[in-house]
């Protein structure tokens, strides 16, 4: 079937498309949790100023309850749900703790607690809230009509929801299929770069299968329907995402996996302190000034900050560098990954064809650039990705293009035109040459399947019928991809292994080029999440790094998950737990050296905080601690493990992670 080019008629509502999907994204300010955080950090930088400058104590202290209030009834009234079902969570404690601080002329210091936990739930509930937005925008990919061809030709327009298995449909040029099927009849080239992650076309004839969502290029199909619409690779993919993030275990920082024994021994122990002495007749108010003092300086403010400046300080730097990480469990998790995951398109390659080889034939009378000049020009009207390729490597060369007359383009074959009065032919080799047995044309056969074989698309140029040279189109390797892949090793101790629903021809090229050996093709989403889970099952903690939809699956049932950022689709870029937004592959190694940097910090602070808790409670309990002092030694402990962790916000601390 020959068709000329026409305007994909597709792409007419993607604008609009667009925009409906950026106003189902939540806003920040839409979140409760948000607005209440956002309240009280802006009450408590109020307060903060007046009071260090001098100001009466009227002036900042209604600005400080009204933090207290805002930032912490919602964490107080979970705590307190929590409590009714029988159990006592940080949240409650921390609480506690902040009103303690207050009660005891330490309001600055319990506020600040306040606007740490509040802000921490907030950004919590907003990555929940815009993962859930990716998942349902990417519903989008898939048209919600089709035309559905009856049985004696005639056409209607319908929901893809009421195609059944076994109907036929239409697909015009420049549509997104309906429905995964088989072709019938047609041909033509499709993007299905959203299911495979492949970074060119596919030519799609009969028999062929096809996806709904994907992108149709310039020929007309008639595809009978084999799946339900609930039941297609898309649907699939968003079914996966979902299930993967409701069933990744929960993640908690490290003192919050002892939070549940810590609290209720303070508890016990504060109550403890009160009334024991209290049964041996002590004095009310001694027995309760102990009982305050013992439970300021048990509290664990020390520890939570203990914990928290080291992750948000390599947050900070890691986010100058490049790389969002969303949360501090997310960096704190980054350095424990132990295996790590590449995809190939658009994560180890840019993810854009380019030209790496220009072969012209010695009896064609052309040169390497004459060859691409006649190639560029008659690809030049064409909006095929190959044919982009071409043009963009001639512009490069500074080469002059002339102009094509008499254009057409064949889905799956290639493209004629005339160029300066000689008719030009660039398209695929097997269907140019088809069954040819001349000198040349055997040549030509010999030469394009060396390019394939080193992983390359070739494409012929004829020129009035003969053949005059092969390029090589190829998508180019991130000039640090090799670098990265060495540091991981190093890093894990295990080489990363490559996922890619790419050909396994062209995977395994770059696998080589990159020292990768573990290497899985032709991969579709539900192949990568097997993948994965079944290194996770093995004891690993896996990280995997990608970048487009088909990876979103695997990039949620991972330990963590990592997105190229420029062009990384937005269900992937809300679905991982960091993002790479420069594209610096090098980074990944990075950011997971300065989590285990920040690790390390956490547990010296953590060492530190204990030891000051463990002196002054023992001091309270053995002997008679002054308030002021238990006071000033607790603060003392924060200031101390909260400078050692603010270490990290040095340029020094990422030039030796790099390192």
């Amino acid at each position: 079937m020959t068709s000329t080019l026409a305007p994909p008629t597709a792409d007419r509502a993607a604008p609009s498309r667009a925009s409906d999907a950026v106003r189902r994204r939540t806003r920040v300010l839409a979140l409760p949790e948000a607005r209440w955080a956002t309240a009280a950090t802006v009450f408590f930088l109020l307060a903060l100023p007046l009071q260090l400058t001098g100001a009466p104590a009227w002036a900042w202290g209604p600005l400080y309850a009204l933090s207290y209030a805002t930032g912490g009834w919602e964490p107080g009234w979970t705590g307190l749900q929590a409590l009714k079902e029988k159990t006592l969570d940080v949240d409650l404690l921390m609480i506690v703790a902040a009103l303690g601080a207050a009660s005891i002329g330490q309001v600055m210091d319990g506020a600040l607690l306040i606007v740490i936990f509040a802000t921490s739930g907030a950004l919590e509930a907003l990555a929940t809230a815009r993962t859930a937005d990716s998942v349902r925008g990417l519903l989008d990919l898939a048209p919600e009509t089709a035309t559905r061809v009856a049985d004696e030709g005639g056409e209607a327009t319908v929901a893809v929801e009421d195609l059944s298995v076994g109907d036929t449909i239409l697909v015009r040029p420049g549509e997104r299929i309906g429905a995964d099927g088989r072709v019938l009849d047609g041909a033509s080239d499709v993007d299905q770069a959203t299911i495979t992650g492949e970074p060119l076309p596919v030519t799609k004839e009969k028999g062929d299968e096809v996806f709904a969502g994907t992108l149709n290029g310039t020929g007309a199909l008639r595809v009978r329907v084999e799946r339900d619409a609930s039941d297609t690779v898309i649907a699939r993919i968003v079914r996966m995402v979902e299930e993967a993030s409701e069933t990744k275990a929960p993640t908690q920082l490290f003192i919050e996996k002892v939070e549940q024994r810590y609290s209720l021994g303070m508890v016990a122990a504060t109550l403890a302190v009160f009334l024991v002495p209290l049964a041996f007749g002590a004095n009310l108010t001694d027995s309760l000034l102990r009982a305050m003092t013992f439970m300021i300086v048990a509290s664990p403010c020390a520890v939570v900050l203990a914990t928290m400046p080291p992750l948000l300080s390599a947050i900070a730097n890691a986010g100058r560098h490049g790389v969002l990480v969303k949360s501090a469990v997310v960096m704190e998790r980054l350095g424990q990954v132990d295996a790590v995951a590449l995809d190939k398109t658009g994560t180890l390659t840019e993810g854009t064809p380019r030209v790496t080889d220009i072969r012209p034939f010695p009896g064609s009378g052309l040169d390497e650039g004459e060859l691409l000049a006649l190639a560029a020009a008659a690809e030049n009207p064409s909006e095929h990705p190959l044919a982009r390729a071409v043009v963009a490597a001639a512009r490069e060369r500074g080469l002059a293009l002339a102009p094509a007359e008499d254009f057409d383009s064949t889905p799956g074959v290639g493209v004629t035109a005339t160029v300066d009065g000689r008719a030009v032919t660039v398209g695929a080799p097997a269907r140019l040459l088809n069954e040819a047995t001349d000198a040349a044309s055997a040549r030509a056969a010999v030469l394009a399947g060396e390019l394939e074989e080193g992983g390359r698309t070739a494409v012929l140029i004829t020129v009035d019928g003969a053949p005059a040279g092969v390029l090589g189109i190829a998508d180019r390797l991130r000039p640090d991809a090799r670098e990265t892949v060495a540091s991981l090793a190093s890093l894990t101790g295990t080489a990363p292994l490559l996922l890619t629903g790419d050909n396994p021809r062209a995977a395994a090229r770059l696998a080589a080029e990159v020292g990768i050996e573990d290497v899985r093709a032709g991969l579709l989403p539900e192949h990568k999440v097997r993948a994965v889970r079944e290194l996770e099952d093995g004891g690993r903690r896996v990280m995997v790094v990608g970048d487009g939809v088909n990876d979103a699956p695997a990039l949620a049932a991972a330990h963590t998950g990592v997105a190229m950022g420029r062009a990384g689709s937005d269900l992937a870029l809300e679905t991982a737990d960091a993002v790479i937004v420069r594209d610096e592959l090098a980074t990944v190694p990075a950011v997971i050296a300065l989590s285990r940097r920040a690790r390390k910090l956490v547990v010296q602070n953590l060492v530190v905080a204990g030891v000051f808790i463990a002196v002054l409670v023992v001091w309270d309990l053995a002997g008679h601690l002054p308030l002021p002092l238990g006071v000033a030694g607790h603060e003392g402990s924060t200031v101390i493990v909260g400078l050692n962790g603010l270490r990290l916000l040095r340029e020094s601390a990422w030039r030796r992670a790099a390192e």
